[in-house]
């Protein structure tokens, strides 16, 4: 059972990369300085590829897709953000003992337990010792990755997130290789369940995360 760790939840709708980037360093200094609380900032960004500092070169896609590519301080590798893509920032302190992976861990549990309640059977996945990270969440019935995660931490702080898609074109993801991984095919609620939306997808997500 997952110990109680309620958020403060900001929404907004489209929001440019660049600028949420600005927006969330921000909500970081006022959490180190506890002059706000945990908090989850649900959004949604224009077609942007954003890149970690890990990301090869032969991973990146074609410049003539015209998508732009956005180096980011976030842990993982190239991901692709866009119209009908959940984005979730989670600025939370982290508690006494506990590092960053071990809350990605619980971000992946809440995110299965919110993809449960929309109907789409999901699950984290272990990494294998010497490949590449395994972070994020697949559908369980055809195995496709439907969540992308990566974050980091700052004096005990969390920064960046996760990507839910929900009903966006997925296109997108086939000019790059997306999450270090050149095998992984990316799925969304819409491809898994004919249907899908934004407006009955977000509060399930923020209740999952204990957010209002």
């Amino acid at each position: 059972m997952m110990r109680q760790r309620p958020l403060t939840l900001i929404q907004d709708e489209l929001v440019d990369y660049e600028k949420a980037m600005e927006r969330m360093a921000a909500l970081v200094e006022e959490r180190q300085d506890d002059a706000r609380p945990d908090t989850l900032w649900l959004l949604s960004h224009p077609p942007v590829f954003t890149v970690g500092k890990r990301t090869l070169e032969t991973h990146l896609p074609d410049p003539s897709a015209g998508i732009p590519v956005v180096p980011t301080g976030r842990g993982g590798q190239l991901t692709y953000h866009g119209p009908g893509q959940l984005v979730g920032y989670l600025i939370v302190k982290l508690r006494d003992g506990e590092g960053v992976v071990d809350y990605i861990r619980e971000v992946e549990l809440r995110l299965v337990e919110a993809l449960a309640r929309i109907g789409v059977p999901a699950e984290r996945r272990d990494t294998p010792p010497g490949s590449e990270l395994l972070t994020g969440v697949w559908t369980r019935d055809t195995g496709r990755k439907i969540v992308s995660i990566g974050m980091r931490s700052s004096r005990s702080v969390t920064s960046h997130g996760f990507a839910l898609n929900v009903d966006g074109d997925l296109t997108p993801w086939n000019l790059a290789i997306p999450c270090g991984m050149p095998d992984v095919e990316m799925t969304s609620i819409a491809r898994e369940l004919g249907r899908a939306s934004m407006e009955e997808t977000r509060p399930v997500v923020a209740e999952a995360f204990e957010a209002s």
